[in-house]
């Protein structure tokens, strides 16, 4: 059995929030007559794979209704925390708003166990489809075999008249034009199949962190309980230390931003602006870090905002569960395939390195010497503002979505 966690985390960085524990199954896996008989065994086999088709929509319909059910759920619990984390200022609130991320977090693992069981279904559909198109195939070669050892002088030969020999040879075609038919069903079968065990490994990915942050959450939820002994004054003493240190290591992380900017050369094109680059209006128009939004981050985060930019292109953005500081970017989507280097490229998301939780900005163009950037981003100076820059491009990790 595996276990997991999830906490939203905010763009520039953010302080661990306490965490508790829920259990999930497991996500890992689990003659003219005889040419006549041919041709209706292949019609026949043809016609099974479809039948198949509309089982797998069937089943897909199902499954997205499930899905679709399940992710309103997690809207409803995230609401439900960032609403109770604006007044936790008590042990109870505190312990109330992991409660809520911890049901949260198991409806996500619900919807990987039902993305799951889906692609399993589509898989095996899939598989069964390229089979019996394959044994179709196979009967069409061997007809087109036999019937291509027969020359078209033999052909004429036979026929009783030329009407005769002119249906001999449409019959031919008619092969000929059944196999190419096919052959290019088999390929695409193949490049679906490709691309559903793909999405499988990426929910399998997905169950698994969920499961660790999910684990981490019940370990910090004990070790709350632990520290302040169930007693309500030690928790404030606890909290106000947590804040001073977090405020502590903010002050740190805009020093070394202005810092690295300093170093880049960076040239403001647009300045703090409460909107920008074309970001969701309600994550904009509500205060920093009360909403988590699609991706498990905290809205006007920065990285809440490369998140969203990135998958308004149409491209995969895993969601982080808990791993949504910008230093953890690389090492995270990493584990869905995601390339990482050092070259810039317009669309990736550039990742500042240094601080308790970095920075990353997104990539909107590049100098044809390839030395300088123009990015846009949220939460610079960690006011939760957009703005836009001209940078240099060195001294960066560029994340390839």
């Amino acid at each position: 059995m595996i276990r997991y966690k999830n906490i939203p985390h905010r763009g520039t960085g953010h302080e661990p929030v306490p965490e508790p524990t829920l259990y999930l199954r497991n996500l890992l896996p689990k003659s003219a007559h005889a040419r006549n008989a041919t041709i209706i065994s292949t019609v026949v086999v043809l016609a099974t794979a479809n039948s198949i088709g509309s089982a797998t929509k069937i089943y897909a319909d199902q499954y997205d209704d499930r899905i679709s059910a399940l992710q309103v759920q997690v809207q409803q619990y995230q609401a439900q925390a960032t609403s109770l984390r604006k007044q936790a200022s008590s042990l109870s609130a505190a312990l109330a708003i992991i409660m809520q991320e911890k049901a949260a977090i198991q409806t996500q693992i619900d919807i990987a166990q039902v993305k799951y069981d889906q692609l399993q279904k589509q898989i095996e559909a899939t598989q069964s489809k390229i089979k019996s198109n394959r044994d179709a195939l196979g009967l069409i070669l061997a007809n087109i075999y036999t019937d291509d050892s027969i020359t078209p002088l033999e052909m004429l030969a036979s026929s009783k008249n030329i009407s005769s020999y002119l249906d001999k040879q449409q019959y031919r075609e008619s092969i000929r034009s059944q196999l190419t038919t096919t052959i290019e069903s088999v390929k695409a079968l193949q490049a679906q199949l490709a691309q559903q065990q793909t999405d499988f490994g990426r929910t399998l990915t997905d169950g698994k962190n969920a499961h660790q942050q999910l684990a981490g959450k019940e370990a910090a939820q004990q070790a709350l309980l632990v520290q302040t002994n169930g007693q309500e004054a030690t928790y404030q003493q606890l909290s106000a230390a947590r804040q001073s240190e977090a405020d502590k290591l903010v002050q740190e992380q805009i020093a070394y931003n202005v810092n690295a900017a300093k170093r880049s050369g960076s040239q403001t094109l647009v300045s703090d602006t409460a909107h920008g680059g074309g970001y969701p209006t309600t994550w904009a128009n509500s205060p920093q870090d009360t909403i988590a939004d699609s991706w498990g981050l905290y809205n006007r985060e920065c990285v809440s905002y490369v998140a969203w930019k990135i998958a308004s292109t149409g491209r995969f953005v895993p969601n982080f569960n808990g791993q949504g500081n910008a230093n953890q970017w690389q090492s995270y989507v990493a584990q869905y395939g995601i390339r990482s280097g050092t070259t810039p490229v317009v669309g990736s998301a550039a990742v500042l390195y240094g601080g308790a939780y970095g920075h990353v900005m997104y990539v909107e163009a590049v100098s044809s010497d390839k030395s300088r950037i123009t990015i846009s981003e949220y939460n610079y100076g960690w006011s939760g503002m957009y703005s836009k820059r001209s940078i240099s491009s060195s001294d960066l990790t560029y994340l390839y979505f």
